[in-house]
């Protein structure tokens, strides 16, 4: 269809191999760039939500200016991921679908996804701790850290199901963003494919694991330095945890399930999926 109507793009069913192939490489880098890679992607998505966080502590925006604008600026995090090169956690969700298509084995599967997920945590809490000594939530009179201490408050009281199926709609969003950034030829097409389904899943309040591994401890190293409180609530480590693990597993359903493995029956399964 791309070629039919003159898109100088890869088509669906050519992204659909791209992925296998680069899941192949990503499951077989040695394990300190795997880790290395890791630690960058959970940096370059911080400083999304670095970004996003500076627009939501402007009070003088209205509620739909300033979520769908963060949303635009927090897309920085995943164009720095596609285009100077990071492991994520929620993008390599997609790498299911080489497994599913026999390319590479459970093991290699779930090693990937452990090893880049505690990389990206350690990278987006190091870049929380470089942030808070830095003196940036100092800013606008204090507002940018009340924001992220009413980010972190907000995301720790969420029912575990009410934050799993946010995960599964951010990670929808976040997987569509890297399908449609590998049917790009150039940078542009690339950060084009991003912004949009980024932007919505911001603006929509949808959860993202790795995003959280910043903007939670952000919150309680301000909470902890300032003695805030914020009505009765505290927020804690254990609480960044009591958030991260459904919001992980929704992430998992919507980037492997919903969007992996129904590309992986629609273009591979069985030789389904002529060229579209």
């Amino acid at each position: 269809m791309s070629e039919m109507f003159g898109f100088d793009a890869y088509s669906p069913k050519q992204i659909s191999e791209r992925i296998d192939q680069v899941a192949v490489v990503k499951v077989q880098l040695p394990f300190l760039s795997m880790l290395m890679l890791g630690i960058l992607a959970g940096v370059f998505i911080g400083l999304g939500a670095l970004a996003f966080v500076l627009v939501k502590s402007d009070p003088s925006l209205g509620f739909a200016s300033s979520q769908l604008l963060g949303g635009l600026v927090f897309s920085l995090g995943l164009i720095l991921v596609i285009v100077a090169g990071a492991e994520l956690f929620t993008g390599n969700n997609l790498i299911v679908m080489a497994w599913a298509d026999g390319k590479i084995t459970t093991g290699m599967l779930l090693q990937n996804w452990f090893v880049v997920c505690i990389a990206n945590f350690i990278g987006g809490v190091g870049l929380a701790v470089l942030v808070f000594l830095s003196g940036h939530t100092e800013m606008n009179n204090g507002l940018i850290a009340e924001q992220y201490v009413s980010i972190a408050l907000n995301k720790t009281s969420l029912s575990f199901v009410s934050a799993f199926f946010k995960g599964a709609l951010c990670n929808i969003l976040v997987c569509m963003a890297v399908w449609m950034a590998l049917a790009g030829r150039s940078v542009v097409d690339k950060i084009v494919a991003i912004l949009f389904p980024i932007t919505i899943f911001v603006a929509a309040g949808f959860e993202h694991s790795i995003a959280n591994m910043y903007l939670i401890p952000m919150g309680i190293l301000i909470q902890q330095s300032a003695e805030m409180q914020v009505g009765v609530s505290v927020i804690s480590w254990s609480g960044l945890f009591y958030n991260l693990f459904p919001v992980i597993l929704g992430n998992l359903f919507g980037g492997s399930v919903l969007v992996g493995l129904v590309y992986h029956v629609i273009y591979c399964r069985a030789g389904r999926g002529e060229n579209k």
